[in-house]
């Protein structure tokens, strides 16, 4: 047998040229490198350092990131302000992934109760139900009902266990279907889905379930926390619903709360109807009674207008005559949705100059002095004001940022106009 050094042949380009008088380095090229996808990227410490100020800068990033949240459609539409929806959970062993910290599981249960306290602080009148997907089964977590405490307890309460097996998305929405089947038409009917796997362990054929949810008029609405899963894009197709795939902790949590703003109706109602509601007063009684709706003893109630029925809590339905429970308060703050608040105005220096006030109409803090030679135009770099003024287009009162946040998303009325009668 031959050598095997025999049969190497060397080539021009590895050692043996290297020495050689006819070698030739690489040709420099005259054209500039280009720059590579990953050398493209903005960094955060590179972004808005503009001058040696850096509180300016970050108090400037930390009002863009305020008015961000505050550029909202404020076009009044027709919207369903009494909800019925099903929150679905993902508890497989995808969920166990630290791509999200700390893991997807710990992260998904704690943004699901910010979910629940801001659903039913945005939609007072609504009721929520909330399902587990493990081991390809439905989990039945809480019923629908208008009483967050019940549905933060039970979310509370998975934190004890371990995401286990597959997701199974036709149970959950075959129990979801289930469970707002005998809900009124006055109100919608929703499922917000937070799914971590990327497969689906189903019994059947969820084609036909498909079908069935746009049959009932359910509007599936899904949050992907891996990559895009193309059944999940045909549920939200096909039901009306919206589907994202979250790319970080933060833009997890700014798309599920996105999902708590009533949905636009787009279908066409034949004829108007009136919903008949109780107002009910609260009671204290000297003797603890059981309540109708959870037979627990309690001392404080509210009694049904109608059959004098005693409920523990509001907003909720009468379990012996039917008719919808609630606080007048609880209806004003859903009348909001209908009419929003107008996204208020960027101020230019020439204005906040001719308007005479150097201070915050509503909470009194100081503006920033007008300079000598003030810019023209009203927005700055980060595309907030450049004056850190905002102006109510209706009463021509200037804000800060606090106020405008409060005023769009605590209040839903501007402070000015209401102080005018407006």
């Amino acid at each position: 047998m031959a050598d095997s050094d025999s049969d190497y042949v060397a080539s021009s380009g590895d050692e043996a040229g290297r020495g050689g008088k006819n070698s030739k380095g690489p040709k420099k090229s005259s054209k500039p490198r280009e720059r590579e996808r990953w050398e493209e990227i903005s960094r955060a410490w590179d972004v808005g350092l503009e001058d040696d100020n850096i509180e300016s800068t970050v108090a400037e990033l930390l009002e863009a990131g305020k008015k961000r949240r505050l550029l909202k459609d404020e076009t009044p539409l027709q919207r369903g302000i009494i909800r019925h929806l099903v929150l679905i959970l993902d508890l497989s062993i995808a969920m166990s992934e630290k791509d999200l910290r700390p893991t997807r599981y710990l992260l998904t249960l704690r943004y699901a109760i910010d979910f629940v306290r801001e659903f039913f602080e945005q939609n007072p009148i609504s009721q929520l139900a909330v399902i587990g997907m493990r081991d390809g089964l439905a989990l039945r977590l809480s019923d629908l009902s208008g009483n967050p405490t019940v549905h933060i307890d039970r979310i509370e309460a998975l934190r004890l266990d371990d995401p286990t097996g597959s997701p199974s998305l036709q149970n959950a929405l075959e129990m979801a279907r289930a469970g707002l089947f005998h809900t009124p038409s006055h109100g919608t009917r929703e499922a917000v889905i937070i799914c971590g796997a990327l497969w689906s362990s189903d019994p059947g054929d969820i084609h036909q379930t498909i079908k069935a949810l746009v049959n009932d008029k359910v509007r599936v609405s899904i949050v992907g926390l891996a990559a895009q899963v193309s059944i999940c894009a045909a549920i939200t197709q096909k039901t009306g619903g919206s589907y994202d795939v979250a790319l970080n902790e933060v833009h997890f949590r700014e798309k599920l709360l996105e999902l708590t703003t009533p949905p636009v109706t787009r279908q066409q109602v034949a004829a108007s109807g009136l919903l008949m509601m109780g107002f009910p007063s609260r009671v204290v009684e000297e003797k603890a009674s059981n309540c109708a709706c959870h037979s627990l003893p309690s001392k404080g109630g509210y009694r049904c207008s109608r059959c004098e029925t005693k409920v523990c809590a509001l907003p909720a339905e009468c379990p012996v005559c039917g008719l919808t429970l609630i606080l007048s308060t609880h209806l004003a703050r859903s009348y909001h949705h209908l009419f929003p608040l107008k996204n208020w105005k960027e101020v230019s220096w020439k204005d906040a100059a001719s308007y005479g006030e150097a201070a915050c109409w509503g909470c009194r803090k100081q503006f920033p002095e007008i300079p000598k030679n003030p810019p023209s135009g009203t927005k700055s770099g980060s595309n907030t004001s450049i004056s850190s003024r905002y102006m109510c287009p209706e009463c021509g009162k200037h804000f800060c940022v606090d106020c405008d946040v409060f005023a769009h998303e605590m209040m839903y009325n501007c402070a000015g106009c209401q102080s005018k009668g407006q």
